[in-house]
C-alpha cells in the first residue's frame, strides 16, 4: 500500500504551456546536483530526520511503556507547544481518529482527550481551564529550546497551577517535557525538578520532527500506532532513494515546483479531498514556507526567493476559493490529495426523484459524491489550463500517514536543493522572536528594545 503522485495535468500533454519532458531533463545536471547534494548530507548526518525511520525502536518502547501505564490515569492529553510542536500532532490525530474525537465517550476512545494549546490568545487558554480538571490532565511541553515564549509561558501558568493544588512532588506526575538531550532552559528545569522527558533530535528541526517524540507521543495517547507511521515513512524512504526523477515521486514534485516558482507560479495550493486530511494542509505550509522561503542563498547573495502555501479543503473550497484558482492569475499550482477508500460509508437515500437536479442522486454515496467533484475541479482547471497534480492514497491510516509525511519533508529538502537555499534554517523567524523577548526587557535584547522603540516614533501615517 503505497501513496502515488499523477502530474499528467501539469504538463504540456495536458494543459497549454504546460512543462515538456525536455524542461525537465534540461535540469538533469541541476537534479543530479540536488540528488547528490542530499545524500551527502545524510551521510555526514546533517539531516538526522531521514534515519528517524531507522533508529527509533528504544524510544518507541519507551513511549509505548509509558503511555500504558499512563492512559488510564487522565482524562485528557494536552499538549503544549507551536508551529512543529503542534501543527504535526493535530494533523494525524484529524487524519487517524474521528473528527468528534473528544465528544466520544471514554468507552468509545479507549483513549484521553486531546487538546492542542497553541497560541498565546489568553481566552483559548483560560476557556480550556473552563472544562477540564488539570489534576487529571497530563501536559506535554514541547520546545527543544526550552525559550519559546508561548510555550514556555504556558507552562509557567500550568505548573504553577498544578504546584497550588497538587504540591510540587505529585504535580510533577501532571507534565511531561519533550525537548533536547542537554542545551536550553526546559531539560535544565525538567532534571531539577524532577520530570519525565523524551528527547528531541539534536539535528532535527521543528519543522521535521513529527517522527520524533513531538509527533509519536501525543500519538501514542491517542491510539495511534506509531510503528505502523515510521514503517510507512521507511517505505517512502526507499522510494526517494531512486535517482531518477522519473521514479521519485518526492523529487519530481520538487522538480515541477521548481519549473512552475520560475514561470511565476509562486503560490502552492495543497487541496486534500477528506476531512480527515484537512490539518495536513496547515502542516504542509509551515514546512515549505518556513523551509523555502529565504532571503539568501548558499552564497550569500540576496535572492528572496519562496512559494507561498495556501490550504484548501475539498470539496469545502470550491465553494470559496476555486473561482480564482480558475479564472484568476495564472500564478498557482494546484496539488490535490484524493482518497480511495474512506473509512466510512453513507448512502444517499432514493427520495426527491420527482426533483431531477437532485434525484439524480440518490442511490449514490458521499464517498462517490466527494471523489467525482475532485475529479470534476481538476478536470475544470485542466479545461482552463491550470496546472495541477494529484497524490493519491489508498486509504488514510498511520502507514500511508507516515509515507505522506516523509514525501513532503523529502519533496522539501529537494527543493531547497534546487533552489540552493538552506532548507533547513529559519532566520527570518528568529527575527521575531528576538523582538519579542526585547519588548519584555530579556536581559541581552536592550540594543533590539532601542531599534524597535526609534522604529515605532516614526510610526506618523495613521488614520484614527
Amino acid at each position: 500500500m503505497k501513496i502515488s503522485l499523477d502530474y499528467n495535468n501539469m504538463t504540456n500533454d495536458f494543459i497549454k504551456n504546460g512543462i515538456s519532458n525536455n524542461d525537465i531533463n534540461n535540469l538533469n545536471e541541476k537534479i543530479k546536483n540536488a540528488v547528490n547534494a542530499i545524500s551527502e548530507k545524510r551521510k555526514n548526518g546533517k539531516l538526522d530526520f531521514m534515519e528517524l525511520p531507522y533508529n527509533q525502536e528504544n524510544v518507541v518502547s519507551e513511549i509505548e511503556k509509558y503511555a500504558k501505564e499512563k492512559i488510564n490515569e487522565i482524562e485528557a492529553f494536552v499538549l503544549l507547544g507551536i508551529g512543529g510542536s503542534s501543527l504535526g500532532p493535530m494533523a494525524l490525530q484529524q487524519a487517524i481518529n474521528s473528527p468528534y474525537y473528544n465528544e466520544l465517550s471514554k468507552e468509545q476512545r479507549k483513549t484521553p482527550k486531546f487538546y492542542v494549546v497553541d497560541n498565546v490568545d489568553p481566552e483559548k487558554l483560560v476557556y480550556l481551564f473552563e472544562i477540564i480538571d488539570i489534576s487529571k490532565c497530563l501536559f506535554n511541553v514541547i520546545s527543544k529550546s526550552g525559550s519559546t515564549s508561548e510555550t514556555m509561558s504556558q507552562f509557567m501558568i500550568i505548573v504553577d497551577m498544578l504546584n497550588k493544588k497538587l504540591g510540587k512532588e505529585k504535580a510533577k506526575e501532571n507534565i511531561v517535557c519533550t525537548t533536547d538531550k542537554e542545551n536550553g532552559n526546559l531539560i535544565k528545569i525538567a532534571k531539577q525538578d524532577g520530570y519525565k522527558t523524551f528527547i528531541i533530535p539534536s539535528g532535527v528541526g521543528g519543522r521535521f520532527s513529527q517522527l520524533t517524540p513531538v509527533g509519536l507521543l501525543p500519538a501514542a495517547f491517542c491510539g495511534i500506532d506509531i510503528r505502523k507511521l515510521l514503517q510507512g515513512a521507511a517505505k517512502m524512504d526507499e522510494i526517494c532513494k531512486n535517482e531518477d526523477v522519473y521514479k521519485n515521486p518526492a523529487l519530481m514534485y520538487a522538480t515541477l515546483h521548481y519549473i512552475g516558482l520560475n514561470r511565476g507560479q509562486n503560490i502552492s495550493v495543497l487541496m486534500p479531498y477528506a476531512e480527515s486530511l484537512k490539518y495536513i494542509s496547515d502542516w504542509y505550509a509551515q514546512l515549505w514556507a518556513e523551509s523555502i522561503g529565504k532571503k539568501y542563498n548558499n552564497k550569500g547573495e540576496i535572492v528572496n526567493v519562496g512559494q507561498t502555501p495556501v490550504k484548501a479543503l475539498g470539496a469545502t473550497d470550491q465553494h470559496s476559493q476555486v473561482q480564482l484558482y480558475m479564472e484568476g492569475p495564472f500564478d498557482k499550482i494546484i496539488v490535490f490529495i484524493e482518497v480511495d477508500k474512506y473509512k466510512k460509508t453513507i448512502e444517499i437515500p432514493k427520495i426527491f426523484e420527482d426533483i431531477p437536479s437532485l434525484g439524480f442522486l440518490g442511490g449514490h454515496t458521499h464517498n462517490k459524491l466527494i471523489q467525482f467533484e475532485k475529479i470534476a475541479t481538476e478536470y475544470a482547471l485542466q479545461k482552463e489550463n491550470r496546472p495541477n497534480m494529484t497524490i493519491s492514497i489508498p486509504e488514510v491510516n498511520e502507514f500511508t500517514m507516515g509515507q505522506l509525511f516523509y514525501f513532503f519533508e523529502m519533496a522539501t529538502s529537494y527543493m531547497g536543493e534546487l533552489l540552493e537555499i538552506n532548507a533547513f534554517d529559519q532566520p527570518g523567524v528568529e527575527e521575531g522572536k528576538n523582538s519579542t523577548y526585547a519588548l519584555f526587557d530579556r536581559p541581552g535584547y536592550e540594543e533590539k528594545k532601542k531599534e524597535i522603540k526609534e522604529s515605532k516614533e516614526k510610526d506618523t501615517n495613521r488614520i484614527i
